[in-house]
């Protein structure tokens, strides 16, 4: 998940320090949702001031290293911070990584909690998360107590919201994996009762087909990933499930798209090319790449390498 900067050394995926604060997020729970999913529950006072805009709602957490406890940056300041946390010795310096804001809301006493959805690659338990992403891993293993540090909304309309249905557009398409289902899910339950929803969603495991809920008129194809497949062969199993399918009567649907870039490259030049849907409604977010880890993908942000997702871009 990306955002631009503003007057920072910063790269593309780090969130506009206008529209955007530190907090400190501390584990009050966790919930396994699924083969793949698990939920934790943050909270802490700084939250207070977290004004998520709902939909597809990205911020960055900084999680700690190895064996570490809590997730601590040696600044905040808007203007210092990124360099501090590159300069960091490895080993010490916490992961970032783009997640999205499953839901926020207010408890009866008060407070403020937020849900983030972690997948847990290639895990049966929490425990055997181990073996996973440093994500997997600290998800794996988050206990009541933990704290981390996030880079999180300060406004409610902010450029890290995504999805921007336009007025009066009645269809909505839409395409995610595992790591783009909590963004689709919370999507889905904004979307208002007469919305029109075709949408694909691809997971590793039979169980993770989870029950999303709606007002909208929901039409959901899951589609199993079968193990092993290479890129080639998770995209065309996508798009061959997109060409057998009838999709909502309308000039022009809203289309978002996320998940791993090549197969999210692939449904949008199905859509575009062979549905003659207008470019310019589809939204496409690349969150991952399939054989490069999160650490290369900032690097490329860093350099400016990283590829365009402008709804106008060349197919």
């Amino acid at each position: 998940m990306t955002a631009t900067t503003s007057g920072t050394d910063a790269p593309s995926d780090v969130p506009e320090t206008a529209h955007f604060r530190f907090f400190t997020l501390e584990v009050l729970r966790t919930r396994r949702l699924g083969h793949s999913f698990l939920r934790v529950t943050f909270g802490g006072e700084s939250l207070a001031d977290f004004r998520s805009g709902g939909y597809d709602q990205s911020l960055s957490l900084f999680l700690p290293c190895g064996d570490q406890e809590h997730a601590e940056l040696p600044s905040t300041d808007e203007d210092t911070w990124f360099g501090a946390w590159r300069a960091m010795p490895d080993g010490e310096r916490p992961v970032m990584r783009s997640y999205t804001v499953r839901e926020q809301r207010r408890t009866a006493d008060g407070t403020d909690e937020v849900d983030i959805d972690f997948v847990l690659h290639g895990t049966a338990t929490p425990a055997a998360s181990a073996a996973g992403s440093p994500a997997s891993r600290w998800a794996g293993r988050a206990v009541t107590g933990r704290r981390i540090m996030a880079i999180g909304p300060a406004v409610a309309e902010n450029k890290s919201v995504r999805f921007q249905r336009p007025e009066g557009v009645g269809a909505v398409l839409m395409y995610a994996d595992e790591t783009a289902l909590p963004a689709a899910a919370a999507i889905l339950e904004r979307l208002p009762a007469g919305t029109r929803v075709k949408a694909w969603f691809e997971v590793p495991h039979a169980d993770d087909r989870l029950g999303l809920h709606t007002l909208a008129d929901t039409d959901i194809t899951w589609i199993v990933r079968e193990k092993g497949a290479g890129a080639a062969e998770r995209a065309e199993r996508v798009v061959s499930e997109l060409r057998a399918a009838e999709l909502p009567t309308a000039e022009a649907p809203y289309t978002w798209l996320a998940g791993e870039a090549g197969t999210v490259r692939a449904v949008r030049r199905h859509l575009v090319q062979e549905r003659s849907i207008d470019r310019r409604a589809v939204r496409f977010t690349g969150y991952w790449r399939l054989g490069a880890s999160e650490e290369q993908l900032l690097a490329e942000a860093y350099a400016g390498k990283a590829p365009s997702e402008d709804p106008g871009s060349e197919l």
